[in-house]
């Protein structure tokens, strides 16, 4: 399914996203490594082993950008201009190699934008949820969209 239009959007409108990823090592260290993150909790499996988790934690700014890259083909592939900022970002549990993440997404609010004709802001909640059904990653976000061509 195509992203939908501004005007397509309605307030309490519900996702429960079909595609799900599941993460692995490589996605931590090539992520990591491209975003010179040299945090040894990432990268480094003997430091990550004498911590509490055990083992390396998923780098949150990859599991953030896979949750919301999990609503894409739903909300905004291809009416999207741009995302405009994300807010009340948290990651209440940890994500490790090896996870399966899945997104749920709620629209909160919707207004047309006042100094772009044609154009509206959607603000998005999504959720980032574990195979075990566990909140891994919550973030609110903006987003410019198109309206519907005339």
């Amino acid at each position: 399914m195509a992203g939908l239009w501004f005007e397509e959007f309605e307030v309490g409108m519900r996702f429960a996203h079909e595609v799900r990823r599941t993460v692995t090592d490589m996605d931590n260290m090539l992520f990591s490594s491209l975003t010179y993150n040299p945090a040894p909790i990432h990268i480094d499996h003997a430091y990550a082993a004498t911590t509490e988790f055990g083992k390396p934690l998923m780098n949150s700014l990859f599991t953030l950008g896979l949750v919301i890259g999990l609503s894409v083909q739903d909300t905004t592939f291809g009416t999207t201009i741009a995302n405009l900022g994300m807010t009340e970002t948290s990651f209440p549990k940890p994500v490790f190699a090896g996870d399966t993440i899945r997104v749920e997404t709620v629209v909160t609010a919707l207004r047309p934008s006042k100094s772009r004709p044609g154009q509206g802001i959607v603000t998005f909640e999504h959720l980032g949820l574990n195979q075990r059904d566990e909140i891994v990653c919550r973030t609110v976000r903006n987003a410019l969209m198109m309206a519907r061509p005339a």
